[in-house]
C-alpha cells in the first residue's frame, strides 16, 4: 500500500519550495522557460518552446542542433536583437523581455559582443583593422575624446590585436586580408568594450577546417587571458569537441549536453578527456531522449516509467503485450 505524505510533510515541501532561491540566481545567462512565436502568413511557428539553459560566468561553451532547432533564434536574443515572445531571460543581470529600445542598445554596447557568421558583416570596408576595433570604444564614449583619449583607444586596439595574433594587419582594410584574419579581427572588435558575454552565430561556417581551429584558438584566449564569458553556436563537431560543455538544442528546447573533464592516468600521467552524454530535464519535468536510444527500442507515443530506489527506469510500452 502507498503511503501518502500527512499535511505537515506537504506544508514543509511548499516552505522549502518557497525558500529555494531562484532559478538560475547565480548564473550569468539564464532562460527560463523561454518562448519565441513567429508568425508568417497567419501561420505561428514556435521557434522556442519553453527553452531552459544557465551559463556560467566564465564558460566557453558550444550550442549545437540541426537548422530550424531554433539555436540561431536563441543567439538573437541573447544579442538583443529579437525579443522573447514569453518565459524569462536574464544576461549579466539584465532583463531582456523588459527592457526599452534604449536599454537594449546600451546592452548591445556594454554587455554583449557579438560575432557574425559572415565576415563581411562584422568589419566596416573602409576602416582599418586598428579602426574597426577602435570604433565600438568611440561609440561608447570610453576615455573621452580628447587626444589623449584617442591614443587610449588606439592604444587598447593594438592590444586586442596583438592578443589574437593579427596585430600586422592593423593598418589593412578587411579586403586586404585572409577570411580568417577578418574573423580574428571581428573577435577583437567583439571585445573592444569590454563585454560580459561574446556570442558567436557560426563563425567558422565560411572558412577551412585549419583557418577554423585557429578561429576558435582566439575565442580560448579571450576565454582564457580576459575572463570573457564566451557562447558559440556551431555545426562544426571538431569546434563542438574542443569546449567543456556542449548542449544540443531541438525542437526549440535544450535537449542534451555533453560535459567533458580531463582525467590523469595515475600510473602514467598521461591525461585523457573523457565526454558524457546527459540529457536534459525542464523544469516541468519534461525529458528529450535522444532519437537514437528510442529508435533502438522501438520507443514512440508513449513509454513505461519505473522508479527505483536510485534511478528512474525507462521502458518501452509493453501494455499492448500484458
Amino acid at each position: 500500500m502507498t503511503a501518502h505524505p500527512t499535511l505537515a510533510e506537504l506544508a514543509g515541501r511548499v516552505t522549502a519550495d518557497r525558500d529555494r532561491p531562484a532559478y538560475g540566481h547565480d548564473a550569468l545567462i539564464t532562460c527560463d522557460r523561454l518562448v519565441r512565436v513567429f508568425t508568417a502568413d497567419g501561420v505561428e511557428v514556435q521557434a522556442l518552446q519553453g527553452l531552459d539553459l544557465l551559463v556560467s560566468e566564465g564558460e566557453l561553451m558550444a550550442l549545437v542542433g540541426a537548422s530550424g532547432s531554433g539555436k540561431s533564434t536563441l543567439m538573437n536574443i541573447l544579442a538583443g536583437l529579437d525579443t522573447p515572445t514569453a518565459g524569462a531571460a536574464r544576461v549579466a543581470g539584465r532583463d531582456l523581455l523588459t527592457m526599452t529600445a534604449r536599454d537594449r542598445l546600451a546592452y548591445r554596447r556594454e554587455v554583449v559582443g557579438f560575432v557574425w557568421q559572415q565576415t563581411s558583416r562584422n568589419l566596416l570596408p573602409y576602416l582599418t583593422s586598428a579602426q574597426n576595433v577602435a570604433l565600438p570604444m568611440q561609440l561608447a564614449g570610453s576615455r573621452g575624446r580628447s587626444r589623449t583619449a584617442r591614443r587610449a583607444r588606439a592604444e587598447r586596439a593594438l592590444e586586442l590585436l596583438e592578443l589574437l595574433e593579427v596585430a600586422d594587419c592593423r593598418d589593412r582594410r578587411p579586403h586586404e586580408m585572409s577570411g580568417g584574419q577578418q574573423q580574428r579581427v571581428a573577435i577583437a572588435v567583439a571585445l573592444a568594450g569590454d563585454p560580459a558575454v561574446l556570442l558567436a552565430d557560426e563563425p567558422t561556417g565560411e572558412l577551412d577546417s585549419h583557418t577554423a581551429e585557429q578561429i576558435f584558438a582566439a575565442f580560448r584566449t579571450a576565454n582564457e587571458r580576459l575572463g570573457t564569458t564566451v557562447v558559440i553556436v556551431t555545426h562544426e563537431q571538431a569546434v563542438a569537441s574542443e569546449v567543456r560543455r556542449t548542449v544540443a538544442i531541438r525542437d526549440g528546447r535544450t535537449s542534451t549536453e555533453v560535459l567533458r573533464r580531463s582525467e590523469v592516468d595515475a600510473a602514467t600521467g598521461h591525461e585523457t578527456v573523457v565526454a558524457r552524454e546527459y540529457a536534459m530535464l525542464d523544469r516541468a519535468g519534461r525529458l528529450q531522449l535522444p532519437a537514437e536510444y528510442t529508435r533502438a527500442l522501438g520507443m514512440r507515443d508513449r513509454v513505461a516509467l519505473e522508479l527505483e530506489p536510485d534511478h528512474i527506469a525507462v521502458r518501452p510500452d509493453d501494455s499492448e503485450h500484458g
